[in-house]
């Protein structure tokens, strides 16, 4: 690694898209800035011909935002900026806008680049167009998920076994509102579906041959109409994938720039989740690249990682998109460890609420897996931490259906925003914190306008009025809408918790993301928590995650067998994955000796049912007790006189994580001083309460109330 250059570690969600650069020095910086890749201020006055004084947050000098564009918010570009001085903050344009723009107008300051390139430039101080002084960068991100829940993927073919036309539109028959007289299914991602002439038998054997010709004369049709990316699962590949390769190959030489074989993708039994899987993969697949080629083009010759499902780090040239769904949360789990490790807590639940989402996860000095997982409607096979998440983020639009209030699902994103951002978004439970007084506009990070998100306030008590019976208090309904996102949200941590057998009671509470120290009390009262924990860098430790993961890669072995026929041969077959996980991480440049099989799973369940659970495989541990150990921990009695089967077998190697020293513990506790007072409403009235600097708290500082 270079010796000059920076580190920089970022984490690009729905809403914002949070970085933090280790300097050459080893000093932490960190920023926000839209995921929309701009840059927010506010208009305070005219300063001369072209020139505005004004207010904003980035702290950069001229050099690294000369040349971007100019536009108000949600507006059309009204110039390029032309120079700027951050000790008299004016800023000035390259031409006059076509309108007046009045004090008090927010602005953007838009780039070019993607998101995580202009984090980038701002941390490191380089200009647009110069190349960044960046020894490494790693990667988390959420545009896969918003690919998927926007449906912008790419235009694509599924070659599927002849007779299996219809699979992905029947899929497994799951209602997704049961009660529902008029079900609305979202249309399959696949533009075009082709029958494949062949059949390959449960074991392996062929029963049908392939029809090369007629795979490569439809294979052409579709090249020719434009079709460039292609998703390929026939029957029983998993067993044998000698006829995906081939029609693989075949799509390759007639012109398709992007295969995605089930085969390679999820070795596992099941044509459904397989096909899924590689659909997935290839409709994200041109967007996804495209985002790492352009990232990695601007960074130059250091290294790029992006973060998997599952919190390992993978290469970006080799990431296959469908391990990125839930990249983003991810990062957040392994910073949350980090964090609550530090603090000397080895159990600990995450409360990750950022603008668009709530994700929650639960740590016990492991990781807990998941290794089918579904994001932005579409399912896959891939390893992903176990994270459970429910559309309630600071950006969740808070509505009336008529009858009742309402809290998301749908989120006013980065544009137009919340009401407060001044871009004419909805109300939001940001709004809602913000005229409860729990928000200081002054240390929001952007420019906020309490007088808007009244309006939308006023707006949604309009609506109300109607069916009210008599005048609604603006209050209690503010305070109604939070009761609301709170009860979703503790019941996301029931799911990761409660529902698996685990007592939330016994686990501390760590309170991260943009909005989480917002609602973490509320929270945890729910649950009877008793302890929240709210990290120096609550704000971007999703992005400090990304900087501490590892690098890591899984290896995987579907046995189908019972677990004696197993049991006799399972410390060969662990090992023979453990070679094939660490040859996997040392292809990286790794040395071998800086490779470690970090865990081993076993999958086991009952023989005749579907689901399996998961132990912990140390070597010389007996799978069947520790089976029937976590069985009965999870349903509350013991499987008695039942076969058991090995489903799979799965193993993860890593490059060594260093272990995390909790902090020193502090002799003695001070007592906190407040730097001053605000006007807030707790406990269903307004109080003056005190405001403490994070910043000015000593190790062991004590706040009463």
């Amino acid at each position: 690694m270079p010796a000059s250059g920076w580190r920089i570690w970022v984490d690009s969600g729905g809403t914002f898209t949070d970085a933090i650069g280790v300097a050459p020095g080893g000093s932490l910086h960190h920023v926000k800035v839209l995921t929309t890749s701009a840059l927010r201020g506010r208009l305070v006055a005219r300063a001369g011909e072209r020139a505005y004084r004004i207010e904003e947050s980035w702290r950069v000098g001229a050099e690294v935002v000369r040349g971007l564009s100019f536009r108000a918010v949600s507006g059309t570009v009204l110039a390029t900026v032309e120079d700027y001085d951050p000790a008299s903050s004016v800023l000035v344009l390259s031409s006059e806008p076509d309108r007046e723009l009045p004090a008090g107008s927010l602005f953007e300051l838009v780039s070019t680049e993607e998101a995580p390139v202009l984090a980038a430039r701002l941390l490191t101080g380089t200009p647009s167009g110069r190349p960044l002084d960046v020894a490494s960068l790693r990667l988390a991100t959420t545009l896969g998920t918003n690919a998927l829940l926007t449906r912008q993927g790419a235009r694509l073919a599924l070659f599927v076994t002849r007779g299996f036309a219809d699979l992905l539109a029947i899929g497994d028959q799951t209602r997704p509102d049961l009660f529902a007289l008029e079900v609305v299914k979202p249309d399959p991602l696949p533009a075009a579906i082709v029958e494949v002439p062949e059949r390959v038998a449960a074991d392996g054997g062929v029963l049908e041959p392939l029809d090369a010709a007629a795979v490569e004369r439809e294979a052409a049709r579709l090249a020719a109409e434009g079709l460039r990316v292609a998703a390929v699962a026939l029957l029983h590949a998993w067993r044998e994938p000698a006829h995906e390769r081939q029609v693989a190959a075949i799509l390759r030489r007639v012109g398709f720039e992007h295969v995605s074989c089930s085969s390679e993708l999820a070795p596992l039994i099941e044509l459904l989740p397989r096909a899924e899987t590689a659909v997935a993969d290839a409709y994200l697949a041109p967007a996804l690249r495209g985002h790492l080629d352009r990232v990695r083009s601007a960074i130059g010759s250091g290294p790029v990682h992006v973060l998997t499902s599952a919190g390992g780090l993978v290469r970006s040239d080799a990431f296959p998109p469908k391990d990125g769904l839930l990249s983003g949360p991810a990062g957040g789990v392994v910073g949350m460890a980090l964090a609550a490790q530090r603090s000397g807590f080895e159990r600990a639940i995450g409360f990750d609420m950022g603008g668009t989402s709530t994700d929650v996860a639960r740590f016990d000095g492991g990781y807990e897996y998941a290794f089918q997982h579904e994001a932005g409607g579409a399912r896959v096979l891939a390893p992903a931490l176990a994270v459970e998440s429910v559309a309630a983020g600071g950006g969740s639009i808070c509505w009336t259906d008529g009858e009742r209030l309402r809290v998301g699902p749908d989120s006013a994103g980065a544009a137009p925003g919340p009401a407060c951002y001044g871009a004419g978004g909805p109300l939001t439970l940001t709004d809602v914190n913000l005229l409860l007084g729990r928000l200081d506009p002054a240390r929001f990070g952007i420019p906020v306008l309490p007088e808007a998100a009244r309006a939308a306030l006023e707006s949604l008590l309009e609506k109300l009025r109607p069916s009210a019976s008599e005048t609604s208090d603006p209050d209690a309904i503010l305070e109604g809408l939070l009761d609301i996102a709170n009860e979703r949200m503790a019941d996301a941590i029931r799911g990761v918790s409660i529902r698996r057998g685990y007592d939330p009671a016994g686990y501390a509470l760590v309170a991260f993301g943009g909005a989480g120290g917002q609602h973490a009390c509320a929270v945890a009262e729910r649950l009877g928590i008793g302890t929240v924990l709210v990290p120096a860098h609550a704000g971007v430790l999703s992005a400090l995650g990304v900087g501490h993961a590892a690098i890591e890669r899984f290896a995987e072995r579907q046995l189908l067998d019972p677990l004696e026929a197993v049991e006799p041969r399972v410390e060969s077959l662990f090992e023979e994955l453990a070679r094939e996980a660490r040859g996997a991480v040392a292809a990286e440049g790794i040395p071998e000796s800086a490779v470690e099989t970090r865990r081993r799973i076993a999958r086991l369940r009952l023989a005749g049912q579907e689901t399996p659970l998961e132990v912990d495989a140390r070597p010389g541990a007996r799978l069947r007790q520790a089976f029937l150990d976590r069985y009965e921990a999870l349903y509350g009695y013991p499987p008695e006189g039942r076969a058991i089967e090995v489903e799979s077998l799965r193993v993860i190697a890593s490059t060594g994580r260093q272990r995390v020293q909790p902090a020193p513990p502090v002799e003695r506790a001070t007592a906190a001083r407040p730097t001053g007072t605000a006007r807030a409403r707790l406990g269903g009235r307004w109080r003056e309460v005190p405001v403490f600097d994070r910043d000015g708290l000593e190790p062991g500082a004590a706040v009463e109330g």
